[in-house]
């Protein structure tokens, strides 16, 4: 038998070819795509990871009838922990992220360039992709403390959250629409974890957490301290509510965190808001990944808020002009007229 070392090289020269070519198409097929969401140790952050699991369709990926992947051809999408709402708003219009999480205020604030935002360029390019869920103001104590309404704060160290967050944001607002302000408390921007240890070192005398129910590090604090949620209600809560229509009076019921009854503050919305300049057909797609049954399934074994988050209360309260591909996917489902 005769070998022809010619036809072997030229053979592998096209396989080469070949695998190269296929590389290559699937890494222009390959898409990346950034939630920007909050703190580790709050709500954002899990339901950020659930959807971004929910959208995604990596190269090679089992079909989603075969039991695989159900999300967007090629694309990957990552939850990115980040400083909260203002930070996610921020990051979206300079381009630093592709999507993001953000209460309902904040966000509208920042479209319009008012309320809190008020003398800054307003970000006409932010664009929703859906309202997600609700989320409490959670303002928390110790059991022992002696703190039982929000003017009770006067004197003490109170950590705010870090600028940058929306709880920042709604702290000062309840503080404002209770008589009080910045020079009342001694003020600190504690997060997460480091607020739930300050206060069980009594390093402070409370903190302010915005965050759907039941959110991680409070579950954590709860169940190796004794603490309440103080009630932000009366006279303070009705001026907030009445000021600005994107908060509403709302129960933290018993048993979402050990030991604490039923609490009454106010609440906000979280949505998933992106840019102007995303791709239509691109947000389209990560929209219609979103409202899929499988997608259904793991929001609702994902996170405790994940079942409050559906197709029919996807445009609750939206007040940032959908994305144009959002845009499309509602009203071909027969969600926007």
């Amino acid at each position: 038998m005769t070998f022809s070392f010619k036809g072997l090289k030229a053979a592998a020269i096209g396989a080469v070819l070949v695998t190269g070519l296929a590389t290559a198409a699937a890494a222009q097929d390959l898409k990346f795509f950034t939630i920007g969401t909050g703190g580790t140790a709050y709500t954002y952050y899990p339901v950020g990871g659930v959807i971004a699991n929910a959208i995604s369709k990596p190269p090679g990926s089992r079909e989603c009838d075969a039991g695989g992947s159900c999300g967007v051809e090629g694309l990957i999408a990552s939850a990115v922990s980040s400083r909260g709402s203002v930070d996610n708003v921020n990051a979206i219009i300079s381009g630093l992220r592709n999507s993001g999480f953000a209460q309902s205020d904040v966000a509208y604030w920042a479209f319009t360039g008012t309320g809190t935002m008020e003398g800054k360029e307003p970000a006409k390019d932010l664009r929703t992709i859906a309202a997600l869920f609700e989320e409490h103001i959670h303002l928390v104590a110790l059991a022992d403390s002696g703190i039982n309404s929000v003017a009770d704060l006067k004197g003490k160290r109170v950590s705010l959250d870090e600028p940058g967050s929306g709880t920042y944001v709604d702290a000062n607002l309840i503080l404002e629409a209770n008589g009080l302000g910045l020079d009342d408390v001694t003020a600190e921007a504690l997060k997460g974890g480091a607020a739930s240890e300050a206060l069980r070192n009594g390093k402070i005398d409370a903190f302010f957490v915005v965050a759907g129910y039941p959110t991680g590090s409070l579950v954590e604090l709860a169940s190796a301290a004794d603490i309440k949620l103080v009630p932000i209600d009366g006279d303070g809560a009705a001026a907030l509510t009445e000021k600005y229509g994107f908060f509403a009076a709302s129960d933290i019921p018993e048993g979402a965190y050990e030991g604490v009854a039923t609490t009454t503050t106010v609440a906000v919305g979280a949505q998933w808001f992106t840019s102007a300049n995303e791709d239509e057909e691109l947000i389209y797609n990560i929209t219609k990944a979103l409202w899929n049954e499988q997608s259904r399934k793991l929001l609702d074994v994902g996170h405790a808020k994940g079942k409050t988050i559906t197709a029919e209360s996807a445009l609750n309260g939206v007040g940032v002009p959908l994305h144009a591909g959002a845009e499309r996917f509602y009203k071909e489902a027969g969600l926007l007229k």
